[in-house]
């Protein structure tokens, strides 16, 4: 059975503890989340566009203006054109003779500028939203790419992807829209509130009164709202991840006739999402029918007092008419600011969610001053006592006390039984992790000095389970280096024993593989995974069951290829089958997480250790004496 990787061991041990440990920080943060001030890290990302902020302010204003200068003219429509107070100080300051019409039309203008304004208003802010999240998504992926894979033992991809996708969406609707409607509202309700004390000063006060009593159940169910939505944000992810696992395992999943199962799971963690938002719905209509209530009950004893005084002669109807409109937009105001209020403690949620994974701190990272990578390197390998743990198991050593050295271009092969720390050694190479103790060096230098980007720019890989990605096999090959010429790419995917196959494909190098390359056999997936790094070309060379999916034939022609590709740069490779060891310079025997025995094929035998133990266990006596012959034959 082919050995994976010990990276994937221990995840697939701690990814339910490493979650869980992840639930009980949400939960810590979802204690402190009751304020909108996860919002301001969002400033350095609006504060980019200075020219969509000037332009939203200047219509802003122009709408907000013309938004309570629209009361004023119904009021002349109403006293002058309909003849309410024709003696009125305000027609007389107005008058335009005889002609009722002009009234009209001077109304229809200042309703058709405060609609252009307000279409550039809304133009200008939701185009500056939709760049607020085009940037945060970039920056957030880009963050994702540097983080280790430590991070990701602890983290479903699901889970990211929900914060990635549903949480900057959320931002985009308070950026590109409940923004704009709370300055807005803002506005023209501070500017109502002016203009109803000019109208009529005891009106004004009545509705002023209004404002301590509305403001309460906005502040006491806002935090509610925030905590819920935040909750609710995080149960959409856990069904986001679950889904994702079970799409991405669905051969398994229906090989096992789990689809029961399965949907099960998913109704779950979908009907947790629904209660959670049921509470927050609930929430929200809560606080809504309690400040509706308010207001409209507050503003009928406001219209009824205002009746008294219309018919008291103190205020005329034209008046009267503008007050209640600047009452409207009053009212009206809050209840914006009171939805508004509930989006933008949604977003704050959404935003501090995002914030964690900016925030998250990656355990490789490039030193201070890194030394620079020499041009070009030979490819001498060395450990030197190094011990290893992995983070999510500090209590498991994986590596213990390991000294190899592995010469420039020489060929070694890494044997072993599962779990004896071969792959792990691998991910040392990389520097997907730091050794707990001893040091890596190529070329002398110990590895931690590099920039892992320069490092990992000098080896070439071919993982165990051979991942590709959507897009053509062009595309999959050029990953190994994007620079590379078409001609390049044929000549790599010949030399491993690809061409053939790709030619037949329905529209050949340009046939699109689908997700996870879905339309390819194991072997074939493998063998454009090897003509990948037969492309990049690096002095050093990792296959990892490079081909442990292939037929017989296909390997010995890969071989014969490799034997080629592995001429002048160092080439380690981890395989159970003796064909693929066998013609190495030396052979490294792992066990335990140690380094027991090293040498030729044909010397380890003769030696009847742990070597030939593992080869009579998987291959019987008879195939290591015959193996044996072949390669005494062959040197």
């Amino acid at each position: 059975m082919p050995e994976s990787s010990a990276a994937q061991d221990q995840t697939d041990a701690d990814r339910g503890s490493g979650f869980a440990a992840e639930l009980e920080r949400d939960a810590a943060h979802r204690a402190k989340a009751r304020s909108a001030k996860p919002l301001q890290r969002l400033l350095p990302y609006i504060l980019r566009y200075p020219g969509l902020l000037a332009a939203f302010a200047v219509f802003l204003v122009l709408a907000s203006g013309l938004t309570l200068v629209l009361p004023g003219a119904f009021r002349l429509v109403v006293d002058c054109g309909f003849g309410g107070a024709p003696d009125s100080p305000a027609c007389a300051a107005f008058t335009m003779g005889d002609d009722l019409s002009v009234y009209f039309l001077a109304g229809m203008g200042v309703a058709l500028a405060l609609a252009l304004a307000s279409a550039l208003r809304f133009y200008f802010i939701s185009r500056l939203g939709e760049r607020v999240v085009a940037d945060l998504r970039r920056s957030v992926f880009d963050h994702l790419l540097t983080l280790s894979p430590s991070f990701y033992v602890d983290t479903r991809t699901g889970e990211v992807l929900s914060r990635l996708t549903t949480d900057t969406t959320l931002i985009q609707t308070v950026v590109g829209s409940s923004v704009s409607v709370a300055l807005r509202t803002v506005a023209t309700t501070s500017g109502a509130l002016l203009l109803m004390v000019v109208v009529n000063w005891q009106l004004a006060l009545m509705v002023l009164g209004l404002g301590p009593v509305i403001l309460l159940p906005i502040l006491f169910f806002g935090r509610r709202v925030q905590r819920l939505s935040r909750s609710s944000q995080d149960e959409l992810a856990n069904a986001s991840a679950r889904a994702s696992e079970s799409l991405q395992a669905i051969e398994t999943v229906q090989a096992f006739t789990r689809e029961p199962e399965e949907r099960f799971r998913f109704r779950e963690v979908v009907e947790a999402t629904f209660d959670v938002s049921l509470r927050r719905i609930g929430v929200r209509a809560a606080m809504t029918a309690v400040i509706f209530t308010v207001i409209m009950t507050g503003l009928i004893a406001v219209l009824w007092y205002g009746a008294v005084q219309v018919q008291s002669g103190a205020i005329t109807p034209g008046a009267m008419t503008q007050f209640v409109m600047y009452a409207f937009v009053a009212v009206s105001g809050v209840g914006m600011l009171t939805e508004t209020y509930a989006e933008v403690m949604r977003a704050a949620g959404a935003t501090e969610r995002l914030m964690e994974l900016l925030q998250a701190k990656t355990d490789i990272a490039a030193p201070l001053s890194p030394v620079q990578m020499p041009e070009p390197i030979a490819g001498a390998l060395s450990f030197e006592g190094v011990d290893f743990r992995y983070p999510a198991r500090p209590d498991v050593e994986v590596l213990r006390q390991v000294d190899l050295q592995i010469e420039p271009g020489e060929t070694v092969a890494l044997v072993g039984p599962s779990g004896a720390g071969k792959s792990t050694i691998f991910q040392l190479i990389l520097r997907f992790y730091d050794p707990a103790a001893g040091v890596v060096r190529l070329d002398g230098r110990d590895v931690r000095d590099f920039d892992p980007v320069a490092l990992r720019r000098q080896i070439a890989v071919v993982q165990q389970a051979a991942p590709l990605f959507s897009g053509t096999v062009t595309e999959n090959i050029r990953f190994g280096r994007p620079d590379a010429s078409d001609n390049e790419i044929r000549a790599a995917a010949e030399a491993a024993n690809a061409h053939d196959f790709i030619s037949a494909l329905p529209q050949g190098y340009d046939t699109q593989l689908g997700e996870g390359a879905g339309t390819l056999s194991g072997g074939q997936k493998q063998r454009v995974a090897i003509a990948r790094a037969v492309l990049r070309d690096s002095p050093v060379l990792l296959l990892d069951e490079a081909t442990s999916a292939l037929d017989p034939e296909s390997e010995q022609v890969i071989q014969a290829a490799f034997e080629k590709a592995s001429k002048d740069r160092t080439t380690l490779v981890i395989a159970h089958r003796l064909a693929t060891v066998r013609n190495a310079d030396r052979i490294i025997v792992m066990e335990n997480g140690r380094a027991v025995d090293e040498g030729t094929h044909a010397a380890l035998i003769r030696r009847e250790g742990v070597y030939q133990r593992y080869i009579e266990l998987q291959f019987g006596s008879a195939s290591s004496s015959g193996v044996e012959t072949t390669n005494s034959k062959t040197n």
